[in-house]
């Protein structure tokens, strides 16, 4: 298949329109067949329910190229399961996690021209959401809803390479116990913009923002997963009833026990302990993982052993294994790798 004409290598992290998109309604107490189609606006009342009391959740997932030129996914269903679970948190009709899965396949069989090539350094970003789109002036559940998945070519997450962040611990709370912390609801990203901005302007690239109840508990950053390494090798990331289940953590634990032999353990990380880690990473969709160079606790520099150079040797040994399997030069736990052309 002949690929657009992109300078694959510059694209960056961003949107670009393709030609197709896919929509389903839900009128009635039922969704509708679905479709693709060109246009890429949403026409909805100026009361519709998403505007009004934020009732929307959202997805992230990717499309490569692999070694044999073969265009695939990573592992679509554990995506269509989450969502299946957040809208009903959100008391949002669940969008079927096959018919999920079946959509993305379309999505990206129809812009396929558009998936960069083996060995760019860029993949095919896919994105499901669905939102309540009928009008809503009272405080609940709207009537109808939409749910689509658009796509969009990006560059590598770190143009330039790879380079341990330094990041703060928040002031601000990121979710509360028992509330929508452990979802993937739009809501959660909107009360994380400021607390991000802040870190921004303060010269920091990433907040670490604790638990809400006893903020003595490391739970997550703003949209990612935390992993750690202990100084005897062993794999850590912290457990918490209010963070997002990432699927790439979840992945690259499964990466460090089935795939290079380590001990790995789900456990609640207390901020006392920090100093105590030879390695810091940040996991999710985009980059995989981000390394963590230093932790700035209130003026207290906390600087991993790993340093501010370059991923400490396990977190590096993780981020290969699982890009090696997503691109298809590492063999797969079965099911992980959906091929669709």
């Amino acid at each position: 298949m002949e690929k657009k004409d992109i300078d694959w290598a510059n694209i960056g992290f961003g949107y670009q329109k393709t030609d197709k998109r896919y929509v389903s309604n839900y009128v009635d107490g039922a969704w509708d067949d679905g479709a693709l189609i060109s246009d890429d606006t949403i026409t909805m009342s100026e009361c519709a329910s998403v505007l009004q009391y934020a009732q929307t959740c959202f997805e992230g997932l990717k499309a490569y190229t692999t070694e044999d030129g073969k265009i695939v996914t990573f592992r679509p269903d554990l995506n269509a399961q989450r969502m299946f679970d957040t809208a009903k948190r959100l008391e949002m009709p669940s969008f079927p996690v096959d018919r999920f899965v079946e959509a993305v396949d379309e999505v990206v069989k129809a812009n396929a021209a558009y998936v960069p090539p083996y060995g760019s350094g860029a993949t095919l970003y896919i994105r499901p959401y669905l939102f309540g789109i009928s009008p809503v002036i009272g405080v609940k559940p709207a009537d109808n809803y939409q749910f689509r998945v658009f796509t969009t070519p990006v560059g590598p997450y770190f143009k330039g390479g790879i380079k341990p962040l330094t990041i703060k611990i928040s002031d601000f709370d990121r979710a509360a116990p028992n509330g929508t912390g452990h979802v993937k609801a739009g809501l959660n990203y909107a009360m994380s913009l400021h607390a991000i901005v802040t870190a921004h302007e303060e010269g920091y690239d990433e907040n670490m923002y604790l638990d809400a109840k006893t903020r003595t508990k490391v739970e997550e950053t703003g949209g990612a997963n935390f992993i750690f390494v202990t100084k005897d090798n062993k794999v850590v990331t912290p457990k918490s009833d209010s963070i997002l289940p990432s699927i790439t953590r979840r992945s690259l634990m499964h990466v460090a026990k089935e795939y290079l032999g380590l001990e790995v353990e789900e456990r609640e990380v207390y901020v006392d302990e920090l100093t105590d880690f030879a390695e810091c990473g940040l996991c999710g969709t985009a980059a995989v993982i981000s390394p963590v160079g230093k932790i700035v606790d209130h003026g207290k520099e906390i600087c991993l052993p790993s340093g501010m150079t370059s991923m400490g040797d396990t977190t590096k040994k993780l981020y290969d294994t699982l890009t090696g399997i997503q691109m298809g030069k590492i063999e797969a736990p079965e099911g992980w790798i959906r091929e669709i052309l």
